[in-house]
């Protein structure tokens, strides 16, 4: 790192004057059906101004040859090349409340040493609940509310931060190494996952994110605006309903997924699906959407 950095793997930037801050996690690299977690973390970016608080060593974290930067050709000039990032910026919310977002590429080595820098850091900031966010693909249909699962470091924060709580062993990404962490310093951590209609993964589902930030506002006491993104969802899925309507199968599977989840809400158990059945829409879904986007398609 450049001289006059605080830490190794980080760069001090702005030091807000920050009181009780929420951390939230949404690096990209793993798990993110309907890009949930992304676009949930680029519409708190958007909402306002962010200034960086730290800058992560990318060149330490990140294997280029596995995540490469980007180069911008001009006329066959190289302009330049925009490289991936790793920061942790500082916003607020709707009422002032401090939040600080680590956003970018999800590190490909140096998980312990990146995972405990982040908490001390944390600590050192004051934050007092770390947040991560994902989205995963799920037999659920698209006409129903989105449900979200928990990860956390204790029961108390799962039970209360969402609905699903599974029990199983799976591959993790970073912020489950952030939540080890932090359990580990005493520091509050929850994650929060949205679950996406299978058939509906391989695109942007706005839903999902509106989801996840009336989930953050919820369990970290902040306020946040989502109404942009609950009209995008309503656009997408009036879309969905058009296409499914076109199809008997694709109907069948999608009150079968229906019955499967009002029966998981009512306490009557579940009922089976066809995967083949979501495959062949969610083909049919993309094509249609990418149909539509170019003016090709009509709902």
């Amino acid at each position: 790192m450049a001289e006059g950095s605080d830490h190794p793997l980080y760069q001090l930037g702005d030091q807000p004057d920050l009181s009780d801050p929420v951390l939230v996690v949404g690096l990209s690299g793993w798990v993110d059906a309907g890009y949930g977690a992304g676009a949930a973390l680029t519409h708190l970016l958007e909402a306002g101004e962010t200034t960086v608080v730290a800058d992560f060593d990318v060149d330490v974290l990140v294997d280029h040859r596995a995540r490469r930067p980007i180069m911008h050709l001009v006329e066959g000039v190289n302009t330049g090349l925009t490289w991936p990032v790793i920061e942790l910026r500082h916003g607020v919310d709707l009422e002032g409340r401090d939040l600080l977002l680590l956003t970018g590429a999800e590190p490909d080595i140096g998980w312990r040493a990146f995972t405990e820098a982040l908490v001390e850091l944390a600590v050192r900031l004051g934050v007092r609940l770390v947040v991560g966010l994902g989205a995963y693909p799920a037999p659920v249909p698209h006409s129903r509310p989105i449900r979200v699962a928990t990860t956390a470091g204790d029961a108390e924060l799962a039970a209360r931060a969402g609905e699903v709580h599974a029990t199983l062993d799976v591959p993790a990404g970073v912020g489950a190494a952030i939540e080890e962490r932090c359990a580990l310093a005493g520091l509050p951590a929850v994650g929060l996952w949205a679950q996406v209609p299978h058939y509906a993964a391989g695109m942007p589902y706005p839903e999902a994110s509106a989801t996840l930030l009336e989930g953050l506002a919820r369990v970290a006491g902040l306020r946040l605006d989502v109404a942009e993104l609950h009209d995008a969802a309503r656009l997408h899925r009036d879309r969905l309903d058009d296409l499914v309507a076109t199809n008997i199968e694709h109907t069948r599977m999608v009150h079968t997924l229906e019955a499967a989840y009002d029966a998981e809400r009512s306490g009557e158990g579940t009922i089976g699906f066809t995967p083949a059945a979501g495959e062949e829409l969610a083909a049919e879904v993309e094509r249609f959407l990418r149909d539509l986007d170019s003016g090709d398609g009509s709902s």
